[in-house]
């Protein structure tokens, strides 16, 4: 049979300086390939390496004892089948005795010293650095330096620091760039940098930054009358719209025109539903009301004709194929409350769940709710079957029996004519605001006394106090407040 030569053991690998189990034939640490490892040989002269003599030098003293003996630096690892170089004598070059302050320099920098790299080529000098961060002249190099792979570092150059002690920006310095002129008065300014111009997309051409819709948070004063509507705090987008106008009755007297519309969530385009609502309610009774309708009757009419153009936005564009079966499945709907002063009478008209509110100003009489919900709680309510408590506690109570809207079951617009015998304030809103004043007295709680005076901080205060209980819907009011001549005790307002 074959016979195997056994290696002789090694204590250490030669390539880790780990120790090597016995019998394998690689390193478990790194791998070295223990097999190629020579035999150890019998005799391991010790060779005398000579050095040239030299001063003394002075020996270390220990704080508390004899000089301390000097250590020898520890030996490297032999290399195996590698010749010993011929060691040659070392000449240390000598150091000053003083640099420039005077100061003792007994030890030498590295640069001081010649030496070679692993190829016994001469190693490349490294330019001194000054202390101003300028490189130093230095004599040439014996060979000719490579090709820099960056430009040098001066005060010049981009990537250095300037006067300032600040790197130089890639882009123009703000501070002594040119001003960017400012767009034409026509043109919608950026609300981040307010210089640069909105696109149609809503982005700013200058620094990119997304603009706010404009429905996310409206406010409009108008005279005595006025109305915010806000985004709220969990909805992305903004599905109320309001409208706030005066006219004139043919005698002259003022008519004050507030509408409310809320866009209904489950429907398709609910913004454009709400805000077409608005402005077709307000338009017709800017129309009416100069010509004598009655207050009552022109709010039934703008009523009618906001449904028709809600119902305008779920017919298909022309040209487009027929889907007359499906058309009406999910059409654009909203709700709508409105309020008109004229002839010291005050008039309301709603459909859905918005409301109106009547707020008496010296607060010595009752406050009043002045509209019913078309909603289930409070049809539940009215038959009879839950009392309010019960019905509004109900996951069912906001789910509307009525709304503006191509499918609608059948329009039934509400009004109704009041005859305040006290100054007061007319709060007009959407749900997105009762949800936090549901009952008459916590809504004239909310209302800041001051309110009559200042409908537009009123409403302010409102849409707040609406966002502080958690804004988990679209906020829309408006505030018409209501003067009349003082007529003594009586009710806080009574149905004509």
């Amino acid at each position: 049979m074959s016979e195997s030569h056994q290696q002789p053991a090694l204590a250490r690998c030669p390539g880790c300086e780990e120790p090597p189990a016995s019998g394998d034939l690689f390193c478990g640490a790194c791998g070295y390939d223990l097999s190629a490892v020579p035999a150890r040989p019998d005799d391991r002269p010790t060779m005398a390496i000579t050095v040239p003599p030299a001063a003394p030098a002075a020996p270390a003293v220990s704080p508390t004892g004899p000089p301390a003996p000097a250590v020898p630096p520890p030996a490297a690892p032999p290399v195996p089948d590698a010749p010993a170089p011929p060691v040659a004598a070392v000449q240390w070059p000598a150091a000053s005795e003083t640099d420039s302050s005077d100061v003792p320099a007994p030890v030498h920098r590295a640069t001081d010293l010649p030496g070679t790299d692993s190829g016994g080529k001469p190693l490349p000098t490294t330019p001194p650095v000054r202390h101003d961060d300028r490189a130093a002249a230095v004599p040439a190099a014996t060979e000719p330096a490579a090709e820099p792979a960056e430009p040098p570092y001066s005060p010049d150059s981009s990537n250095s620091p300037d006067s300032s002690g600040d790197f130089a920006l890639a882009a123009p310095d703000p501070r002594t760039a040119e001003p960017t002129p400012t767009p034409a008065a026509s043109t919608k300014v950026c609300v981040a940098c307010r210089s640069g111009r909105v696109d149609p997309d809503g982005y700013c051409e200058n620094c990119g930054h997304a603009q706010p819709r404009e429905r996310d948070h409206m406010e409009q004063e108008l005279g005595s009358v006025a109305a915010v509507s806000d985004r709220g705090l969990r909805h992305h987008r903004n599905e109320d719209s309001f409208a706030v106008s005066s006219t004139a009755l043919p005698d002259g007297s003022p008519a004050v025109v507030a509408i409310v519309c809320d866009g209904v969530s489950s429907a398709s385009r609910p913004d454009e539903a709400s805000a077409a609502a608005a402005v077709a309610a307000n338009e017709a009774l800017l129309e009416s009301l100069p010509r004598g309708t009655h207050p009552q009757q022109a709010m039934h009419e703008a009523i009618v004709a906001a449904s028709e153009a809600v119902n305008v936005l779920a017919q298909d564009p022309p040209g487009a194929a027929e889907h007359e079966a499906h058309r009406h499945q999910n059409a654009p709907a909203c709700t709508l409350v409105g309020a008109i002063m004229a002839g010291g009478l005050l008039v309301v008209g709603w459909v859905g769940d918005s409301r109106v509110y009547w707020v008496p100003e010296d607060r010595t009489g009752p406050p009043a709710r002045l509209t019913e919900d078309d909603s289930w709680a409070a049809q539940m309510v009215a038959a009879g079957l839950m009392n309010e408590a019960e019905a509004y506690a109900d996951e069912r109570a906001h789910a509307i029996t009525g709304w503006l809207g191509a499918d609608s079951y059948e329009l039934e617009p509400h009004t109704a004519s009041f005859k305040p015998d006290r100054p007061g304030l007319v709060v007009v809103c959407t749900d997105g605001l009762w949800n936090y004043a549901e009952s008459a007295e916590e809504m004239a709680a909310a209302v800041p006394p001051e309110a009559h005076l200042r409908p537009l901080h009123g409403a302010q205060v409102l849409v707040g106090h609406a966002l502080d209980g958690g804004g988990h819907d679209n906020v829309t009011v408006a505030l018409l407040p209501f003067t009349v001549e003082q007529q003594g005790a009586g009710s806080a307002c009574t149905t004509v």
